[in-house]
């Protein structure tokens, strides 16, 4: 199991990303925007420069949704590979079957 200290600075995460999100992609698409006088442009990268760092998606990291480990995490499942294989081994997981042969 993570820490509590790590599952709560990643719901923080999560948190500024969605309220930031439309932001972010406004001022993003000013900088990119080549046809904006470069005063404007250079404004829209500073503002973007003053958002907080947690509220970029880049920030965030994939974890187990059942113990919070941040490595061996299938997407497919949001679990992290213990977890999965748990899971999988009670029939829980829809399709997956045991690899013999």
């Amino acid at each position: 199991m993570a820490k509590k200290s790590m599952l709560a600075r990643e719901v923080k995460r999560k948190k500024l990303t969605d309220q930031f999100a439309s932001t972010r992609t406004e001022l993003r698409r000013r900088v990119q925007d080549p046809s904006l006088p470069d005063e404007e442009r250079w404004l829209a990268m500073m503002t973007l420069q003053q958002l907080p760092r947690d509220s970029s998606r880049s920030r965030q990291r994939n974890r187990c949704a059942m113990t919070g480990r941040p490595r061996g995490y299938f997407r497919h499942f949001g679990l992290g590979r213990n977890a999965l294989r748990e899971v999988v081994m009670r029939g829980e997981a829809p399709g997956v079957v045991k690899a013999s042969w």
